[in-house]
Formats: structure tokens, C-alpha cells, sequence
């Protein structure tokens, strides 16, 4: 009887074992190899992809139409799509760059959608545009008090002005300036050219300066 007890654990400890190597296998590969597991067959590769897109569409999506409830109502449907069209996806491109697109245009379609001009959260500001593509972190237990009243702040102030931008300038906007993508990434997820990206980007780049400046004064 005590024998049998210990094999019956000994056999519950195995599984989540070879869960638990799994799921790290799974975090050592890279997109692409994560989808090939998914059309293989490969029940938990497709949380693999959830788990790493999940928060950051959520933030893309939520800072586009301003409604975090409608924000994870879209994220979800931008997963069922990608489950669905998976064996469609053209490997030979960035995972990243397909799913974001999806999402953009859901946001897209929500906006049009609406009666009123949607809220749309910015939370980042960058000391220069183009000096580097990742985007600014605005909470960091390294900054004293005061410091992270005036970041805070600030932040509320582009918040405030980013409401105030065009709706056709707002997602390349996020899309740059929040989520770091190239300029060659938004076009390609708003479906866009190159020079018609860069236009929109740098106007919305001068609308955001002229608004917020008297702001911060």
C-alpha cells in the first residue's frame, strides 16, 4: 500500500516536471518556431504566443481607442483570428508584424465605429525622436519622490495633449513612439507606404510639440 502511494506521487511529480521543461523549451524558441509548433500540433505553443503578445496588444490597443474593458474584448478577437488563419500565416515574415496588424485593424474598425472621438492614452515622451527606438519607461524605483511626482505629472500632460491629435496620426504615433516599431513595421501593420508613415509621423510629432509646449510652461 505504501509502495503503490509512492509511485502514484512519484508519477504526479513527473508531470508537472516535463510540463514545467516544456513550457521552457517553448520560451527558448523564437516566433516563427513557436507557430511551426502550433500547426504541429503542439497544444501549448499557442499560450506561448498568447502569453507574449497578450500585454503588449492590450497596451497598443488600449492607448489607440482609449477603453481598456473594449481594449481586452479586441485583444481576444485578434487571437481568435490568428488561431484561425495560423496555416495562412507567410513565415518568411515577422509574427509580430502579422499579429500587430490584425490588432491595428480591429482598433481601426472600432474608431470608425464610434460616434464620439475616442480617448487615446500616450505614456511615453522621448528626449529624442530618433535617437533611439524603445520607448521610455515611466515608472522606475530608482527615482526619488519628487522625481516621480514631476514624471507623473508629465505624463498627465501627454496624456492630455495626445487626446488632441488627429485620429489618422494616432496609431503610427503609438505605434512609433509607445511600442518602438521601424518605420518599415508600421507600414507594413497599417498598410501604408513608407513616405505616407514618415508624413504622418512627423506631423503628428509637431501637433503633439505645439500642444503640449504651453502646457509645460
Amino acid at each position: 500500500m505504501a509502495r503503490a502511494r509512492a509511485k502514484k506521487k512519484t508519477e504526479l511529480q513527473v508531470v508537472p516536471s516535463e510540463a514545467r521543461e516544456h513550457r521552457l523549451r517553448l520560451g527558448d524558441m523564437n516566433d516563427s518556431q513557436v507557430v511551426q509548433a502550433s500547426l504541429d500540433g503542439d497544444p501549448r505553443a499557442f499560450n506561448e504566443l498568447v502569453r507574449r503578445y497578450d500585454q503588449r496588444l492590450l497596451n497598443f490597443v488600449y492607448r489607440t481607442i482609449g477603453d481598456r474593458e473594449r481594449g481586452q474584448d479586441l485583444v481576444q478577437e485578434t487571437f481568435v483570428r490568428v488561431y484561425r488563419h495560423l496555416h495562412r500565416f507567410d513565415q518568411t515574415k515577422k509574427f509580430s508584424t502579422w499579429i500587430y496588424t490584425i490588432a491595428s485593424n480591429l482598433a481601426k474598425n472600432e474608431l470608425r465605429n464610434r460616434s464620439r472621438n475616442p480617448l487615446v492614452l500616450f505614456q511615453t515622451l522621448k528626449k529624442n525622436w530618433d535617437a533611439d527606438h524603445r520607448p521610455l519607461e515611466w515608472e522606475d524605483t530608482q527615482y526619488k519622490p519628487d522625481d516621480l511626482f514631476r514624471k507623473r505629472h508629465l505624463r498627465a500632460k501627454v496624456e492630455e495633449a495626445v487626446k488632441q491629435l488627429p485620429e489618422h496620426h494616432r496609431i503610427v504615433f503609438v505605434l512609433r513612439e509607445m511600442e518602438g516599431k521601424t518605420y518599415e513595421e508600421i507600414a507594413d501593420i497599417t498598410d501604408c507606404n513608407l513616405g505616407t508613415v514618415k508624413s504622418r509621423l512627423n506631423r503628428a510629432r509637431n501637433n503633439f510639440a505645439n500642444i503640449i509646449a504651453p502646457m509645460i510652461d
